[in-house]
């Protein structure tokens, strides 16, 4: 390094110390006030309002505000609404300014801001409050000619229907608020269920011009009732242009009709995209007692051309971004429903779905989907809204009732997935048998723990041959118990295993009787019993419905609280729950007496009687309705047992087998296979016996 570069780089460190020392803090300062060195986030506003806002603040009041020349004689006072921030501005001699902004819904007195005033409010409140006033003035100006329609008073009015009361809002064009008035919350003070609220949900329609982003959610229009079912929300923006939304309610179907209306928007507003987005949001609230079932049931579906409805994640967070012609989405709980039909249909949709573990909100749901739209028809866009229960032969029949909505429609909606009821044949069980027989009975009872116990008894009458055929070959199996016994006595040695297994199968075969014959009619029942693990929670019926101590039988039949928690069993327990554990123990210890092989396997004996208590674990936060069932259930089978053993004499069951015995009997097809295959093994056995002679030698 040559002297000048020496000289140089000392000259410019100089130069450095020199500036830092003349632009320190004052100590004095820092100590009367320390948080001017951390309030640097925003240098546009600092602590307090710079120029370059008060000034935007004044002509954004002038623009786009109310003048009043009379509170305030000799000065002009403007008073300016936008969503979330309200100031007036008084001109005169001095400005000043009064007013609010909402920050995460703290309401900020924008006074002391602006003045620079610490003592009412914290810097970082201060900073949060201009920091929103820019913003929202930043949006006004965006909006430009629609500018005048944001802010301003909101009107409502409630549409009184006898299912439902809805409510629409002039912010937005949009429902505000729907109560259905045949059900009501499970929870609290048990009030009507609010299918949809603007307190913890919104949607609205995002527009894109060639200079602009326009959200209707922002605009504040005029509010008009035509007749008890229409409900007409128009923007008149000058040279007879107009945007708006028309509602049409049909109460009867839970249904509301929603058309985006237009004339002349071409002109009012050049340059609109062929494409916008439906913003919609809502926040899932409880209405149950079953936390467990409720959240598992509920989240985001939603339906693609020729596909069937598919669902986002319910177990924890999920997003999805789905492509195709999609009919609709739903924002499903457990028992209702908030569903949106595109008769346009969207062709791409941004879901996303938010878990919360405690506290009354269940998930927070969003969906941003885009649709075709033409700017030059009256009616751009046509949709279809649905909130109410989620009702399998309601939804069923709405294919039909929206045809009148849309009759190009192909009439495949597949609402009725909101409900869940199984896949596969379990889904058929319950869509063709389980539901028709329910609903039935339930046109001439009222009492749902009564149409339970029909409905099971109606169940075991329909699988009685089976589980007679099932107790006839254990019955048969116990009665060759004897015979087993000298076979295995014939053949002690684990070298004679095929030798065993061959002459037990040729008794077995002699006399008709067949290991497997007991087990296929159990395997027979087990898809209704699977069947009704999906049917019963989804069953709105149930809900609300007391039966005995039971006071909802969609929901846990909590009796006691324990003074701990157990993993899956929690700190509660379920009576109903513990009726069928007890009575699945005594039923499973009448079935191992019944297996002739139970006393040689003590292993199996034991994992038998575990398996009730593990149900125990599994179901105590099921639906009463559930347990209900199950015990039942098992509670008749217990009863038939008893009664086949009663009226079934094994001595001459016995008697006739071995009459058949003695009789030549020919082979099924099944026994002949497996003794081809005993003989087939048997033969490599030889065969591998030999190469191990030849290797030992």
């Amino acid at each position: 390094m040559d002297k000048n570069t020496l000289t140089g780089l000392l000259l410019i460190g100089a130069l450095l110390m020199g500036f830092m020392y003349c632009n320190r803090p004052d100590v004095e300062e820092m100590k009367t006030n320390p948080v001017e060195s951390t309030s640097t986030a925003l240098p546009t506003e600092k602590r307090f309002a710079d120029r370059e806002l008060r000034t935007a603040m004044i002509d954004a009041a002038r623009k786009f505000g109310e003048t009043d020349t009379v509170s305030a004689p000799g000065k002009t006072v403007y008073h300016l609404e936008m969503p979330d921030v309200e100031y007036t501005v008084t001109l005169g001699e001095d400005t000043a300014f009064t007013g609010t902004a909402k920050v995460q819904g703290t309401e900020i007195d924008l006074g002391p801001a602006i003045g620079g005033d610490e003592s009412k409010s914290t810097p970082e409140a201060n900073i949060a409050a201009l920091k929103a006033v820019r913003e929202a003035i930043d949006k006004r100006n965006s909006y430009g000619s629609l500018s005048r329609f944001m802010g301003g008073e909101e009107k409502t009015v409630t549409v009184k229907k006898p299912n439902f009361d809805i409510t629409f809002s002039s912010r937005g064009a949009m429902i505000s608020r729907v109560v259905l008035n045949k059900y009501k919350t499970e929870l609290g003070k048990k009030g009507n269920i609010v299918a949809f609220d603007s307190k913890n949900g919104s949607y609205g329609f995002e527009f894109q011009t060639s200079t602009n982003r326009l959200y209707t959610a922002e605009l504040n229009y005029n509010l008009e009732q035509p007749n008890d079912s229409t409900v007409l929300m128009t923007l008149p923006l000058g040279e007879n242009a107009m945007m708006g939304v028309r509602y049409t309610v049909d109460a009867t179907n839970y249904l509301v009709k929603m058309d985006l209306i237009q004339s002349n928007l071409a002109t009012a507003l050049p340059g609109m995209k062929q494409s916008v987005i439906l913003k919609w949001q809502q926040d899932l609230q409880r209405n149950e007692v079953g936390r467990t079932f409720e959240d598992r049931n509920s989240g985001i579906y939603y339906k693609i051309d020729d596909e069937n409805p598919e669902d986002l994640n319910n177990v924890g967070d999920d997003a999805e971004d789905v492509k195709g012609n999609i009919r609709w989405i739903a924002f499903k709980n457990q028992f209702f429903s908030s569903a949106l039909i595109s008769k346009n249909k969207f062709s791409a949709a941004d879901l996303k779905s938010t878990r919360f573990d405690n506290g009354n909100t269940l998930k927070a749901l969003s969906a941003d989907a885009t649709f075709a739209y033409d700017s030059n028809k009256p009616e751009a866009a046509q949709f279809v809204f649905y909130f109410g229960p989620n009702d399998y032969p309601l939804l069923s029949g709405l294919d039909d009732k929206l045809t009148a909505y849309a009759p190009e429609d192909d009439n495949n909606l597949q609402l009725n997935k909101l409900v869940e009821v199984g896949w596969g044949i379990f889904g058929w069980i319950n869509r063709f048998v389980v539901i028709p027989v329910f609903s039935f009975l339930g046109l001439f009872i009222h009492n749902y723990g009564i149409i339970i116990l029909l409905l099971t008894i109606f169940i075991k009458i329909v699988l009685f041959p089976l589980t007679y055929k099932s107790y006839m070959s254990q019955a048969k199996m116990r009665v060759l118990a004897p015979e087993i016994k000298e076979i295995n006595e014939k053949y002690p040695d684990k070298a004679q295993a095929l030798e065993r297994q061959r002459e037990t199968m040729k008794l077995y075969s002699r006399a008709g009787a067949s290991p497997f014959s007991g087990c296929l009619p159990m395997l027979l029942q087990m898809p209704i019993l699977i069947a009704m693990f999906s049917f019963f929670p989804s069953a709105i019926e149930l809900r609300g419905q007391s039966f005995l101590w039971v006071h909802d039988l969609s929901a846990p039949d909590y009796i006691f609280d324990l003074p701990f928690s157990l993993p899956f069993l929690g700190n509660h327990l379920s009576l109903f729950c513990l009726l069928m554990t007890v009575t699945n123990i005594l039923y499973t210890r009448i079935n191992m007496q019944n297996q002739p092989s139970s006393s040689s396997m003590p292993g199996m004996k034991w994992m038998m009687y575990l398996m009730p208590v593990l149900f125990l674990f599994f179901f105590n936060d099921y639906a009463a309705g559930l347990s209900y069932y199950y015990f039942l259930s098992l509670l008749i089978t217990i009863m038939q047992t008893y009664a086949f053993r009663y009226f079934i004499n094994e001595k001459k069951v016995r008697d006739q087998m071995m009459e058949n015995a003695k009789k030549p009997r020919k082979k099924s097809g099944f026994m002949a296979r497996l003794e081809a295959a005993q003989k087939k093994q048997e033969a490599m056995m030889r065969e591998q016996a030999k190469q191990n002679a030849r290797r030992r030698r």
